[in-house]
């Protein structure tokens, strides 16, 4: 169930301005019965300006008044069709002018002790940019002679729960594409040894000796007939016989 923005404001004016219970008033500010009777009895809440439920819209009179009317019923936040704000995009991380001087050292530090961390990571860490971090691992930022590493959660850059994310997060990364490599790897292998083993005779394919593959006596095509005929012809015109002729004779 939600619950009212501010609720000791509102258990203020709920109990200077209706008959409810304090069961209910404690039920609908999410608070202890012993708690709004003390506000009640002014020991709790001193000086709180009551705040109305129903002017910002998360109460109705109806609704006050049906709960009055029975101790057994308890109040019922109003939806609201308000549209949510949008969250605006984190741009990077502010740094005190104080401070920015040791940004140079927070990177070393990071550097040094987690090279998992990506470029990226790190500049939302200390809020810092690429061309500096590229400055600080080559050696070639104007700071370097005076560069020492320097824990960045110690100079106040970020929070240790911010550089434990982030960590976790980059090995995470790293792990992946780890095992994507040794998977990629062994396919690799695995190819290769396919290609290269050698071939068992017993699975070798076989010549088909199938009676169809055997060799077979072309027939005389129309070409082969014309040849004949024309040898035949030839040899008539150097004075040899015709056969055929002497046949009919």
């Amino acid at each position: 169930m939600a619950h009212p923005l501010m609720p000791k404001a509102t258990a203020v004016w709920l109990i200077e301005n209706t008959a409810l219970t304090f069961d209910q008033v404690a039920d609908f500010c999410n608070m202890h019965p012993l708690e709004v009777q003390a506000i009640a009895d002014g020991e709790v809440a001193i000086g709180i300006v009551g705040m109305d439920p129903v002017a910002n819209g998360q109460l109705s009179h109806e609704e006050i008044a049906r709960a009055e009317k029975d101790p057994k019923v308890r109040l019922k936040i109003s939806s609201q069709d308000l549209p949510l704000p949008k969250s605006k995009a984190k741009g990077p991380r502010y740094t005190p002018v104080s401070k920015r001087q040791e940004r140079p050292d927070a990177v070393l530090w990071l550097l040094k002790q987690y090279p998992e961390l990506t470029d990226a990571q790190i500049c939302r860490l200390v809020g810092t940019t690429k061309a500096t971090i590229n400055s600080v691992r080559d050696r070639s930022h104007w700071k370097t002679p005076n560069i020492k590493p320097h824990d960045p959660v110690d100079l106040g850059m970020c929070s240790l729960e911010e550089l434990h994310a982030a960590v976790t997060r980059a090995r995470r990364a790293r792990a992946r594409a780890e095992s994507r490599a040794r998977r990629a790897q062994e396919r690799a292998e695995a190819a290769q040894q396919a290609t290269n083993a050698p071939v068992d005779p017993a699975n070798a394919p076989q010549p088909d000796t199938s009676p169809s593959s055997s060799s077979e006596p072309m027939p005389a095509t129309a070409d082969t007939h014309s040849d004949a005929h024309t040898d035949a012809e030839t040899q008539t015109a150097d004075g040899t016989p015709d056969r055929s002729d002497s046949d009919l004779g």
